[in-house]
């Protein structure tokens, strides 16, 4: 049986996997972040989900063994969208030594390949003594991370506007089956992270012919009851389908 040591000694230490996981948590856009022990504080210190590589894997199994390590989940859409490598990734010397420390290796340079996924808030996570170790942090209040953590977590942000650009199906991964005019224009100003003018967004949602109204309107409010809408998933993927754009 393969021990934990063994398996130490195949990490490969030139070349990492960090993976960004993104929700949105109280109206912010939020990162996942995992509790990181540092010997003698007393002080809680995190960092993205993130490990060097093993020697036998390539980088989807490490990126999709990290994340499941770390959280519990499996079935998420691990996304590779860039790769970090300056020198100056390892210049914070309690930084390489903690690294050393937990991979039982030397460290010297190391180039981390990051990941990206939506996660809708609330996904279930591991249960138990894990779950004390993951928080949200909002992208634009992060605690200090290691490495050139926040950098990563900058770029993702950058990263994600762009998806929605292309894909602005994208956003309903992040709203409940039926949702409010108001919740949908909330969920574009948190991801790109602006105000949106309330008359134009209207007028951009009337065109959306994937945004289909329903007959249901709020309860139990204590202002002007709003409509509720659904996303027509069939209807957005025979728009934007590529074969019609051939």
């Amino acid at each position: 049986m393969e021990t934990l040591k063994n398996k130490r000694e195949m990490f490969y230490p030139h070349v990492s996997v960090d993976c960004v996981l993104l929700g949105t948590n109280e109206d912010k856009l939020c990162v996942l972040l995992v509790e990181r022990q540092v010997a003698g504080s007393n002080e809680k210190h995190y960092k993205l989900p993130g490990s060097l590589i093993y020697e036998s894997e390539d980088l989807d199994t490490a990126a999709y063994r990290v994340l499941n390590e770390a959280t519990g989940l499996k079935r998420v859409a691990l996304k590779q969208f860039r790769s970090f490598g300056s020198p100056a990734r390892t210049k914070n010397k309690e930084d390489v030594q903690w690294l050393e420390n937990a991979s039982k290796m030397k460290i010297t340079r190391i180039v981390t390949v990051a990941y990206l996924a939506l996660c809708k808030f609330g996904k279930k996570m591991t249960m138990g003594e894990m779950s004390d170790t993951l928080i949200w942090a909002p992208v634009n209040e992060l605690p200090h991370l290691p490495f050139d953590h926040k950098e990563i977590v900058e770029a993702a942000g950058e990263e994600i506007r762009r998806w929605v650009d292309v894909e602005p199906g994208i956003v309903f991964d992040y709203l409940p089956s039926k949702f409010t005019a108001y919740q949908l224009r909330r969920i574009f100003e948190i991801i790109y992270n602006k105000t949106i003018d309330v008359r134009n967004f209207h007028k951009k949602m009337t065109a959306m012919e994937y945004v289909v109204q329903t007959d249901e309107v709020e309860t139990g409010v204590n202002h002007r009851a709003a409509r509720y809408y659904r996303f027509d998933k069939v209807k957005y993927n025979k728009l934007h389908s590529k074969f019609n754009k051939i």
